[in-house]
């Protein structure tokens, strides 16, 4: 599975690239970064792909001209509730104070609150990270009830509060368009069409009301608004 707009793609994590992203995670720049800051060994790392290699899970690993420069994860999906939560990391030092963090986020809540129909996202901030946080709130996330003092804080974003807090951002990532489908677009592949993947995911491109564009290609189905 693939999302293209602004000029990045998020790839689904599969199982030949989880060495190199457990290399990438166990940097001092990233773990620095996190609320799990011990070595990552091999064993771990297939133990939580294991885990996460599921309908529940979508991780992506987030790549700009052909270079992987990041994660980023939607996960802990709950399809009846049409909640999630986000995540991401960027390893390559040149994208990091960038705005490409922020359209690697911008592609991912789009396809939830466009393609899937999302009510909300929630996302997990260190409360000593203000970078995080200032680029959270410019998003549009809220922190929740209870979370003032907590170490690793919970935020939400509704679509809401997406269109109407994030609107300068998203005004900004417009430059970024492509002429070709500059909407974007969601790739099904094959591999998703034989786990029975992109048969979930479709059925809730139905049922989220939203006309989508149906494009069959030679490595799958394409949508786009």
């Amino acid at each position: 599975m693939k999302v293209h707009k602004y000029g990045i793609t998020l790839s689904r994590l599969t199982q030949d690239n989880i060495e190199f992203v457990r290399k990438k995670r166990n940097s001092e720049e990233v773990r620095h970064f996190m609320e799990f800051r011990e070595e990552i060994t091999p064993e771990m790392q297939q133990k939580w792909f294991d885990r996460i290699n599921n309908f529940n899970n979508f991780f992506y690993l987030i790549e700009f001209n052909s270079r992987k420069i990041g994660l980023i994860n939607d996960k802990n999906i709950d399809w009846q509730a049409r909640t999630s939560e986000s995540g991401l990391f960027f390893w390559d030092k040149e994208y990091i104070n960038t705005f490409y963090p922020v359209l690697a986020s911008l592609v991912l809540l789009e396809v939830g609150f466009y393609y899937l129909d999302w009510y909300q996202s929630f996302i997990h901030v260190l409360h000593d990270n203000p970078k995080a946080i200032e680029y959270v709130h410019q998003i549009g996330y809220e922190l929740c009830d209870g979370q003032r003092g907590v170490h690793n804080q919970l935020y939400f974003l509704t679509k809401a509060n997406f269109e109407k807090k994030g609107r300068k951002m998203r005004q900004a990532a417009e430059s970024f368009k492509e002429k070709e489908l500059s909407n974007g677009y969601v790739l099904l592949e094959l591999i998703d069409y034989e786990s029975g993947l992109a048969q979930t995911i479709e059925s809730y491109f139905a049922k989220s009301g939203i006309i989508l564009n149906r494009k069959k290609t030679e490595n799958g189905i394409l949508f786009y608004r």
